[in-house]
């Protein structure tokens, strides 16, 4: 499979599971610790606008709108953009990917990618990063959010459904890290959630040197 190709089965999974993706994925506000990253990380980012980069349903872009974020979301999948404009119809949704947004140079203060690198081959990584780079401002910061390990996991079944295929691809935070810092990002924060469990989770905060 070609890197660009991986977005066909991934927009293919998220049109199957859409509708019952919200009944399987816990809202932030039940999550004391990502309650409390996404909070600092919005105190970072109030003067100019946001993106919320893979937005799925829009559960993470709701929760910073409730912070009073001037935020809007893009996703790769246009079920998944359907029940977010549904749920939270006075927010604003759009389809894009993150190889190649529909953004201009320097136009935002902050970016969240939350589980959204996950299906993008490593190799692919650095085209990512770069756009994640170009999209925000001198000074703007960037939350990431993934999958921790060092492996290629591929499900067949989730969200009460199954028969799709899906490739998810967990990275050790300091590869990720690096990948950022490659792209010119500075590190400012690399946390490693619940390493003993069953899928350790992730989380980076970069920012564009003014």
């Amino acid at each position: 499979m070609t890197d660009d190709l991986f977005l066909n089965p991934t927009r293919a999974t998220y049109a199957t599971v859409a509708e019952s993706y919200n009944d399987f994925v816990p809202p932030i506000r039940d999550d004391i610790e990502d309650r409390a990253l996404l909070t600092a990380f919005a105190d970072l980012v109030r003067d100019g606008p946001v993106a919320d980069l893979g937005c799925g349903t829009g559960l993470v872009t709701a929760f910073l709108a409730s912070l009073g974020l001037d935020v809007a979301g893009i996703d790769l999948t246009p079920e998944m953009l359907a029940v977010a404009r549904r749920n939270h119809p006075e927010l604003r949704f759009s389809e894009g990917s993150l190889l190649a947004l529909d953004l201009p140079d320097g136009g935002l203060a902050g970016a969240v990618a939350w589980y959204s690198i996950i299906h993008t081959p490593p190799s692919s990584l650095p085209v990512v990063a770069a756009e994640l780079f170009r999209v925000l401002r001198p000074g703007g910061h960037l939350q990431l959010g993934f999958h921790v390990g060092d492996r290629r996991h591929h499900r067949s079944d989730g969200y009460g459904h199954e028969g799709f295929s899906l490739d998810i691809y967990w990275l050790p935070v300091d590869r990720v890290a690096d990948l950022m810092s490659d792209a010119g990002f500075e590190i400012l924060t690399k946390v490693l959630r619940n390493p003993g469990a069953r899928v350790p989770q992730g989380r980076v905060l970069a920012r564009k040197p003014e």
